[in-house]
């Protein structure tokens, strides 16, 4: 579990839900009908705008806002820097049946060992990229729907509020609640999109970032190791990705 991510949301609605029970209790703030034209129309309007399966296996997605990165580029490139010693002196054949931490890196490995050039390696794992890439923005960009539409599904709900408040001029006593009620539906849409949504999104693009970094990290070495270079070089290559104190650590080894 990531814990910026668990105690930001937390954090938030804590502090929103806080400011209600001050005002008066969270009672006022509760209305049935804005949470259905809120939630429910923003639901289905999202799933108009992406193909089922993708709308529904966003919410997978979704969650992993929630998971921190369990792939280490530190832990990638020791490995790396070893099958690259292994490679030097016992040639690509050696590495076949060697540990690696993750799939894509076993492919790239499966590529080596399989005698496939520098080329065809780099543009094969660049197609891997490049799709995975289309995964995650085809998920992020549901998340985006939610952030475009739950605004405007609260004002649309806010107009509605509005109609009816101004059909029943007659009772004057019920304006102010019924203006309260009609404006619940712009607050159920801005927390939707600023406090759920709009973090969410920027955790998923930071992580489909690093993501992106990690493949091209392990592309850079199978390449290099490709070409037979020496695994110092490989090293000093694949450090330039990481921060100044992990690149220290891994240099003073």
């Amino acid at each position: 579990m990531d814990i910026a991510s668990l105690v930001g949301f937390i954090g938030a609605f804590a502090m929103i839900g806080g400011a209600m029970v001050v005002g008066g209790g969270l009672g006022p703030f509760v209305d049935t009908p804005s949470v259905l034209i809120v939630i429910g129309g923003t639901f289905f309007a999202a799933m108009y705008t992406t193909p089922i399966g993708t709308f529904f296996g966003s919410f997978g997605a979704m969650a992993k806002a929630f998971l921190p990165p369990v792939k280490k580029q530190n832990v990638l490139i020791e490995r790396m820097v070893e099958l690259a010693g292994v490679a030097r002196k016992d040639g690509m054949m050696a590495l076949e049946g060697q540990e690696v931490p993750d799939k894509f890196f076993g492919k790239g490995m499966q590529l080596l060992v399989d005698g496939a050039d520098e080329t065809k390696l780099v543009q094969q794992l660049n197609q891997e990229i490049k799709s995975m890439k289309g995964r995650h923005e085809a998920n992020q960009n549901v998340v985006k729907a939610w952030i475009d539409l739950a605004p405007a599904m609260g004002m649309i709900g806010t107009l509605i509020g509005l109609v009816l408040m101004l059909g029943n001029m007659e009772e004057v006593k019920s304006i102010g609640p019924s203006m309260a009620v009609a404006l619940l539906t712009t607050m159920y849409g801005a927390i939707l999109a600023n406090v759920i949504f709009g973090p969410m999104l920027t955790k998923l693009e930071g992580y489909t970032a690093y993501e992106v970094t990690y493949r091209e990290m392990i592309v850079l070495g199978l390449r290099n190791i490709a070409r037979g270079e020496s695994p110092r070089n490989i090293q000093d290559q694949m450090v330039s990705n990481l921060p100044p104190k992990m690149r220290a650590k891994i240099e003073a080894a």
